[in-house]
């Protein structure tokens, strides 16, 4: 195999942060694409293939931007060059993603999109009424939904934020725990309190729900109303029910944005009762301003190790629908024989 070298120069001071602690970066990078990563004083070389080491001088260029920007390379952010490099998209698409900022924390710490399906999903919710988020656990639905909600109310494009989830009782009646019917559904809704905590703060988010203007509530303390100009983000949509579904659809009124987020493959209803998120994207695939964004396993920002368990998770479904559809293949076939 013919061996390659390449060479970059970079400022020493953003080289810490590029190779990471322990070098643990430039060891991920060096194994994943099988290249050897020297440095000397400013310059970085690479050793290996030509196309690993082109690879590799890529995913420097754009660790190395981020870093002039003020950002902390992350094990999350090399993974996600990494993934981008290995799909054979553009590895440049995580400066762009660097300049969408839609909000600041309480901390002052930016709130941005961070892979290409969450700018997706953020640019959905920007153009359209309603937006589905749907996707596994970690890929930012309801945090994002959240900060563009609180920009929304900030800006004053809408007078309130109504964040809503069904209150499913996984194995225990609400009757047998203790305290009053709010310390009851708290427990429910406690994702959402510490996502606004976090972006607005508790001071601002108490004063603001004193004055009815961010509320926080079970879904089922939506019927019978009309919502118009607010910010709706109805979360877990996957444990709601057709019907429930449909009456929360019904509830929005003028003047008012909805992000409905959920993770089709973590149901908690009954066996034998369909999910509402389900049945509302069938019914609804046709009908315009809707946005329907599908958020995967390259989407999650939380530790590496929940994108392997995501990973891991999906690759096992696939396999046991696939032999599910095979036994029902093999079975009709005997029936007709």
């Amino acid at each position: 195999m013919n061996m390659t070298e390449r060479i970059m120069t970079m400022e020493t001071e953003h080289l810490s942060n590029i190779f990471g602690q322990f070098d643990s970066h430039v060891k991920k990078i060096e194994k994943t694409l099988g290249v050897t990563v020297i440095v000397r004083d400013n310059l970085v070389k690479f050793i290996g293939n030509d196309n690993a080491c082109s690879n590799a001088q890529l995913i420097f260029k754009q660790l190395y931007e981020l870093s002039k920007r003020g950002n902390e390379i992350t094990d999350q952010t090399v993974n996600y060059e990494l993934s981008l490099i290995l799909e054979k998209q553009d590895p440049s698409a995580i400066v762009t993603l660097d300049g969408d900022i839609i909000c600041h924390t309480i901390q002052g710490k930016p709130v941005k999109p961070k892979t290409i399906g969450q700018k997706k999903y953020v640019d959905s919710i920007r153009k359209n009424m309603v937006t589905f988020g749907i996707g596994p656990a970690g890929t930012g639905k309801t945090y994002l939904a959240m900060a563009m909600a609180i920009t929304a109310f900030k800006n004053e494009e809408v007078s309130r934020i109504i964040l809503t989830r069904p209150a499913i009782e996984a194995g225990e009646k609400l009757g047998f725990l203790p305290g009053d019917l709010q310390s009851k559904i708290d427990p429910y809704l406690r994702p959402l309190y510490d996502a606004l905590y976090q972006i607005m703060g508790a001071e601002s988010f108490l004063k603001n729900q004193e004055k009815g203007l961010i509320e926080v509530a079970p879904l089922a303390y939506m019927r019978g109303r009309t919502l118009d100009n607010a910010f709706i983000i109805l979360d877990e949509a996957q444990n709601t029910t057709s019907a429930q579904m449909k009456m929360f659809l019904t509830r929005i009124g003028f003047g008012s944005k909805v992000v409905i987020t959920g993770d089709a493959s973590q149901k908690d209803l009954a066996p034998d009762t369909q999910s509402g998120l389900d049945v509302a994207l069938k019914v609804l695939s046709n009908v315009d301003e809707i946005g329907k964004c599908k958020l995967t396993a390259n989407d999650v920002v939380r530790h590496p190790l929940v994108q392997k368990i995501v990973k891991a998770y999906e690759s096992y479904e696939e396999r046991v629908e696939k032999n599910k559809k095979r036994r029902a293949k093999a079975n009709a076939k005997n029936r007709s024989k």
